[in-house]
């Protein structure tokens, strides 16, 4: 054979490989459509039975599906996983020491040593239900969903929610606390493992291995899950797989533009906490006294006018500036004829990509109202509290109240393979009556934007001393000394929507939900070879 002919049917020989390639990915891109369609129904009868669970034991429990009180529904899910086969064998599935449920998807028959290692990430807690306000707007129940679409005061509806179903789709969604903020995420996560562990023979998992976290106590503490599955378990001990990528499942809608975006990014935030301690004594001789109260509400007024200057605020170019607000305040004193003995306040400080608590408690401190209370013979602390409320495990992660601000970078191989997810699965699945009955929210492009709330991620970053990453993992590394893994995610629900009274999603929303997650695994998979 001349080098010609060689070199020829050498050629032949990798376009023929190539084709077998595509062919596979294109088999596998309808199977988990396929697969998806067919249990959509299970989908939405576990977001309806999660959003439920809480009524049960509310008179008991009175903080039952929220922050610390998350077990019984845990539990259903737990159950719920082993029984659908959203894991390869019941040992897959576990409750850890903080009280996070865990669950992995893997082929156990691939022995590739260099698996790229996905984690899913979902709350499981909601905020208080408020029953009594869900039963003003009629026909829907905090913990029931629809009772009557008749009932349903449309108006008022509207004034709650940012995108709001046509009247005509009532039927189509599902309701109640909890529903877009964010339990349709994590059962998302339940169909996505499912979806791939059933196409285990096609190649639903090559490659990769899946570790998926329903977390506890976001709404209280944003991140705790993570400070025990990643920073403790991951980190310190190394008992579990160190991530290339995590996937926030949050919902992604924003009704000012679209629903089901992909968002590689948000600001972090931090609770900043001053004491003033004075002298007290009577109103009638305040020349006696040292008045918290009042070299306090200098403080404050400084604050406000150090932000107004743009001092002490960065800037970032995705994300936007980080801000800074009054947000609380606690007054100790005998009466209120009386100099005060205490007064305790609280900055609401949103933090943008770069700033760290170290900057934003040193911002505070540099205040001249604060030397003046000094030398006034005040006593001032400024910090960042501690969270103390024990996980229902009775777990206390005893965390300074800082959640770190993120990005991933959108020229990330991460970021590639969500949209590439989005387009074969929404852009080739999203029928005319999908769009129709969600009224255009959801579009057959993707959209790359970025969470306005927070989610659990801020409480992945670490510092660069705490870990030694590998390079082939792709880590994001900041200049202020912090690095992550890469994050990013899609998910059912609209942010306007959330914590409001009639929240609520569309069934279109979770099944594509579903759909893009699935296929995020394996396309992120082949992306990284």
């Amino acid at each position: 054979m001349t080098k010609r002919s060689k070199y020829k049917s050498h050629n032949l020989a990798i376009s023929s490989l190539r084709r077998i390639l595509t062919q596979n990915q294109m088999s596998l891109q309808k199977r988990i459509q396929e697969l998806t369609l067919k249990y959509e129904h299970l989908a939405v009868e576990w977001l309806k039975e999660a959003v439920r669970i809480p009524m049960d034991t509310i008179k008991q429990n009175p903080l039952a599906g929220q922050s610390n009180g998350e077990l019984e529904r845990l539990q259903y899910l737990k159950s719920e996983i082993i029984k659908h086969k959203c894991v390869s064998k019941p040992e897959d599935v576990f409750i850890d020491g903080a009280g996070n449920l865990v669950w992995l998807a893997e082929d156990y028959s691939d022995k590739s040593e260099d698996k790229k290692v996905i984690y899913f990430d979902g709350h499981s807690d909601t905020v208080a239900p408020l029953p009594d306000k869900w039963a003003k707007i009629g026909g829907l129940d905090v913990w029931q969903g629809l009772l009557d679409p008749k009932k349903i005061d449309r108006e008022q509806l509207k004034q709650n929610l940012g995108w709001v179903p046509k009247e005509s789709e009532y039927e189509n969604c599902i309701w109640g606390r909890g529903t877009a903020d964010q339990l349709a995420g994590v059962i998302s996560q339940m169909m996505a493992t499912k979806v791939c562990i059933e196409l285990i023979p096609e190649g639903g998992l090559k490659n990769v291995k899946i570790v998926s976290v329903a977390t506890i106590q976001e709404e209280d503490n944003d991140g705790c899950g993570p400070l025990y599955y990643f920073k403790d378990q991951v980190i310190k001990n190394k008992k579990m797989p160190v991530p290339d990528l995590i996937v926030i499942t949050e919902g992604t809608g924003d009704s000012t533009r679209s629903g089901l975006g992909i968002y590689r990014a948000q600001r972090g935030r931090m609770q900043i906490e001053v004491e003033v301690r004075g002298v007290s004594c009577h109103g009638s001789m305040p020349h006696m006294g040292k008045n918290p109260l009042e070299f306090g509400a200098k403080i404050i007024c400084q604050a406000t006018e150090q932000v107004q200057k743009g001092e002490g605020i960065l800037n970032h170019e995705f994300l936007g500036k980080g801000t800074r607000t009054a947000s609380w305040c606690h007054l100790d004193t005998p009466s209120d004829c009386a100099v005060p003995e205490r007064f305790v306040f609280r900055f609401d400080r949103r933090m943008t990509v770069g700033e760290t608590a170290e900057m934003c408690i040193n911002s505070i401190k540099s205040l001249p109202a604060i030397q003046e209370t000094i030398a006034a013979g005040l006593h001032v602390d400024v910090r960042a509290p501690k969270y103390e409320g024990a996980t229902h495990t009775g777990w206390k992660p005893m965390n300074e109240q800082v959640y770190l601000g993120w990005e991933t970078p959108a020229d990330h191989v991460a970021v590639q393979a969500a949209m590439d997810a989005y387009s074969q699965t929404v852009g080739e699945a999203l029928t005319q009556t999908d769009i129709d009955q969600m009224d255009g929210y959801i579009k057959k492009e993707p959209f790359l934007g970025r969470w306005i709330f927070s989610t659990d991620g801020v409480g992945i970053p670490i510092r660069n001393e705490e870990f030694e990453d590998a390079p082939s993992k792709k880590w994001i590394h900041l200049e202020s000394g912090f690095k992550y893994p890469a994050m990013l995610g899609l998910g059912a629900g609209t942010e306007q929507n959330t914590h409001r009274i009639g929240e609520c999603i569309h069934k279109v929303e979770l099944k594509f939900a579903c759909m893009w997650m699935a296929r995020l695994v394996n396309r992120f998979a082949e992306l990284s070879k």
